[in-house]
């Protein structure tokens, strides 16, 4: 009967972490849904350990695994030119090792709890991202296919951002090429539509938007 208990623990943290995985790696987030089942079915199983009985140390232990968590998280965070990204991620990491424990010790209903918060705070996450609300910002880079002024450019991104800075202009004296390359802040409908209509310029060699 116990190891019949364990597999439906395991099982259910094995979906719940599955489910929440794929909608970071859908997301194009830096970890995606291997590591959070590695991670939460991990500290699950642990847990199943714990109140088994057989380590005798079982406090230190789940300090240890939590605090370890915590360095793996940080691994989950990203350096750009002018800010750090990631940090939702490798929060949700180190909450999702405890979530696992959680239900490992048989605390359903606190994991339940637990589970629905990071359930609320992404879907909330989506809700500002979408209309360019934070530090929601995407680097814009422009290459045209001939010497342009920069008005040109800062006409559309003063339609279509909430916020823009350039990083960097790059003119190749040769080609006549001009690289630009800018910070900015919108919802991404209005993202769409910048790209859109900086596509119908004739100037225009290429964009990207990261």
């Amino acid at each position: 009967m116990e190891i019949i208990i364990a597999f439906i623990k395991l099982l259910i943290t094995f979906l719940a972490s599955l489910f929440f995985g794929l909608e970071r790696q859908r997301s194009h987030k830096p970890v995606g849904f291997g590591t959070f089942i590695f991670v939460s079915v991990g500290a699950c199983a642990l847990g199943i350990i714990v109140v088994s009985g057989t380590i005798l140390n079982t406090v230190s232990l789940l300090a240890a695994v939590v605090t370890g968590i915590g360095f793996l998280g940080a691994g989950a965070l990203i350096r750009g030119p002018d800010k750090v990204f990631g940090f939702t991620t490798a929060a949700s990491i180190w909450l999702f090792a405890i979530f696992g424990l959680t239900l490992g010790v048989g605390e359903y209903l606190i994991g339940l709890f637990v589970y629905v918060i990071m359930w609320v705070v992404v879907l909330f996450d989506h809700y500002l991202e979408d209309r360019g609300i934070g530090s929601y910002q995407r680097r814009l880079v422009i290459r045209t296919n001939r010497i342009i002024s920069e008005k040109e450019i800062h006409r559309h991104l003063l339609l279509h951002t909430k916020r823009h800075r350039i990083l960097s202009s790059d003119i190749n004296k040769d080609t006549k090429e001009m690289v630009l390359s800018y910070l900015i802040n919108g919802g991404r409908e209005k993202l769409n539509k910048l790209s859109t209509e900086l596509y119908k310029e004739e100037w225009l060699k290429s964009l990207r938007i990261e």
